[in-house]
């Protein structure tokens, strides 16, 4: 009895193990899929400034780790508060091209591509009613109906202001003028350097000249002495 209490004691112990072992496992790769589910974006700067008249392009792509299926995707305008539907569509699969994409507003054009997941719009004309936060949003139903939306903000003025670039290129002179000034000194202390070697190497060879000449007169040259006669 004592003996198969302890079995089932240490039975007892295994099993809260196993499974704590087995739910961490289940946690972490539900949170790798939760982290690289279903994302809609609408690049690193989203929003730009546009001249009235003129095109734009609202920029959106898609991305999911374990693919898509049937993805819904529709681009809206905020209206002061008001969702107005631009364009939507179901793409099937990956690498394929959405079903036919309804567009509800002139002015807009679908320029998306199955390349690189692209579901962009064009935005023909625009005035400035046309300024304001524009959403690209996306579900797909392999993710249990995971969604995602990204927003791209637009500004129209009369004119683009002009970049005063005064400041950059005082800077950038005076950047250029320091390695130029670097580089004249560098090219001038080397040029000294290389004058003093041969300045040297040449009193060098008039010391040793001037020195055999002083041995040869006094008969330190290694030659024979002629005798005087007595």
């Amino acid at each position: 009895m004592e003996t198969q209490s302890r079995g089932h004691l240490r039975g007892g112990g295994c099993a809260p193990s196993e499974r704590t072992a087995s739910c961490l496992l289940l946690i972490l790769i539900t949170g790798v899929c939760c982290v690289h589910a279903l994302e809609m974006s609408t690049g690193k700067i989203p929003f730009l400034e546009a001249v009235n008249g003129s095109t734009v392009l609202l920029p959106c792509t898609y991305a999911s780790c374990i693919g898509i299926t049937n993805l819904y995707f529709k681009w809206e305008f905020n209206d002061n508060g008001t969702m107005q539907k631009l364009a939507d569509s179901v793409i099937p699969t990956d690498h394929v091209d959405p079903n036919k994409v309804i567009i509800y507003r002139e002015r807009v054009e679908y320029v998306g591509t199955s390349k690189g997941n692209n579901i962009s719009i064009l935005l023909w004309n625009v005035t400035f009613e046309d300024a304001g936060v524009y959403s690209c949003f996306g579900k797909n139903p392999k993710e249990k109906g995971k969604n995602h939306t990204a927003f791209f903000t637009l500004y129209v003025v009369e004119e683009l202001r002009v970049v005063d670039n005064t400041l950059t290129i005082i800077i950038a002179s005076c950047v250029g003028g320091s390695i130029a000034f670097l580089m004249a000194f560098m090219l001038i202390k080397n040029f000294t350097l290389f004058v003093l070697a041969k300045i040297e190497e040449k009193n060098k060879e008039c010391l040793v000249t001037s020195s055999g000449i002083d041995n040869t007169e006094n008969g330190l040259s290694g030659s024979k002495s002629t005798p005087k006669k007595a």
